[in-house]
């Protein structure tokens, strides 16, 4: 599931719709959907395609996303 946020996370900020991402990775908009949903488990291959479609490393997609720290209150 971690794939899937932060795949859904990484697009947003880019302001890119699923079929953009799904062009700009040579992938069906199908699969961007399934994969963002964390239905499917993807391949290797499909997960390297992401990566630079989003022009970032294959860990940046699978890693937790870090919590930030909390703002002290006074």
């Amino acid at each position: 599931m971690q794939l899937a946020a932060n795949l859904r996370r990484l697009r947003k900020e880019r302001c890119w719709s699923q079929e953009m991402l799904a062009h700009f990775a040579g992938l069906h908009p199908t699969e961007v959907s399934r994969l963002e949903r964390g239905l499917r488990e993807p391949r290797l291959r499909t997960v390297m395609q992401v990566a630079s479609a989003l022009r970032v490393q294959v860990q940046d997609l699978i890693a937790p996303v870090e919590a930030s720290e909390p703002e002290p209150v006074l």
